[in-house]
């Protein structure tokens, strides 16, 4: 038997932090293999990542990442963020909750499972090193070569954090999409004792960010809270107060629901600020980045199956939600049906991160019915 927290100790004790690899895949590819799993380093540039394939046939998918973020100032830290330290039954350590332990419980539950009740099908972790950082060639460059190589997975489940509260609490069946909007306002600098000389972009840029913060995307639809748009930064870089300054820049973050896309949001955008362009006499350049689209896996037969096995495992039945922010499920949905489950994510990315080791053992159980029931 595998003991998943075990191996999550051994996981964040690998300084993984993206896009260093930091010897986590290694120690996976290692143990996977020595327990009959087919293993496959797929590195893209600086990321690594593995690809992991047990048996044949109908397949069930796990995805996961092990690359980290910085820890921060490490002195405020109670302990060594890559130490693992068990204190009042908890795991401290960066990636305890995000997502070390979900990807060791993924992998200890397929190992036993393959060991124990070798099932009439395969198994494949698809495993990042790239899923805190840029994210263009982790999962990506997994799913390419799995395209390139025609392999495959029937149904996937990434073992993010997804209970907000209590273990069990939630499914994520989708997520929002996820958009960067940065705005330059151009006008004239001049001598701001002589304000009729120049053309000053602040009361442009004031009412351009205003006007976007206070409007009204949508309501929301049946599996998607409303759309959000959050003004993240307003930068001018102006010291001194008797100059109008000739620019300011600013980037608002949009969380999109699934009655638009990002194409549609860029073009209201651009109605956006032609507006504000011809009110003010100012230019208004824009530059998108669109992190990912909104997608959902309607509930059915996937969730039905992890929602059974969390409510035996944990008698609690899961909520199917679409809240939080992106994950590496965006890519994964254009190749197979896709759900997310995994721990109390309250800690991840914090100081002290950490996670209830029982729960570990607890999450582990709950891939191992998954397993069981989808083969069954």
């Amino acid at each position: 038997m595998v003991n998943a927290a075990d191996l999550t100790a051994d996981l964040i004790r690998c300084s993984s932090v993206t896009p260093n690899e930091g010897g986590a895949l290694k120690l996976l590819e290692a143990i996977l293999s020595d327990h009959g799993f087919s293993c496959t380093r797929v590195d893209r540039g600086k990321v690594s990542n593995l690809f992991a394939r047990w048996g044949s046939g109908k397949t069930f998918g796990f995805n996961g990442h092990t690359d980290v973020v910085p820890v921060g100032d490490i002195s405020s830290w109670t302990f060594d963020p890559f130490g693992a330290k068990i204190h009042d039954g908890w795991m401290y350590g960066r990636g305890a909750a995000d997502m070390k332990s979900g990807v060791a419980a993924f992998a200890a539950a397929a190992i036993d499972f393959v060991t124990d009740t070798p099932p009439s099908g395969s198994i494949v972790l698809a495993i990042t090193g790239d899923e805190e950082g840029p994210a263009k060639d982790g999962t990506l460059a997994l799913l390419d070569w799995m395209e390139a190589k025609n392999e495959f997975m029937d149904v996937c489940l990434v073992g993010e954090p997804t209970c907000p509260d209590e273990m069990g609490q939630m499914i994520k069946i989708g997520r929002r999409g996820s958009m960067n909007a940065h705005f330059k306002v151009t006008g004239k600098q001049g001598h701001s004792a002589y304000p009729h000389r120049a053309k000053n972009p602040l009361p442009a840029m004031a009412r351009l960010v205003d006007q976007l913060s206070v409007a009204e995307l949508d309501h929301g639809t049946q599996h998607f809270d409303a759309s959000t748009i959050a003004v993240v930064t307003i930068d001018t870089g102006n010291s001194t107060t008797n100059i109008i300054p000739e620019q300011s820049l600013a980037t608002v973050n949009i969380r999109f629901n699934d009655s638009h896309s990002g194409d549609s949001l860029t073009k209201w955008l651009k109605i956006q600020t032609e507006g504000i362009m011809e009110t003010f006499g100012v230019e208004i350049s824009t530059e998108v980045h669109i992190s990912g689209e909104s997608f959902i896996t309607p509930p059915g037969a996937l969730s039905d199956l992890v929602a059974r096995a969390v409510q035996v495992e944990t008698n609690r039945k899961p909520i199917l939600s679409t809240s939080g922010g992106t994950s590496d499920a965006r890519f994964v949905q254009h190749h197979c049906p896709v759900i997310e489950f995994g721990l109390v994510g309250k800690t991840m990315h914090q100081v002290d991160e950490r996670v209830e080791v029982a729960q570990i053992h607890q999450l582990k159980s709950i891939y191992t019915r998954v397993l069981s029931d989808y083969f069954t």
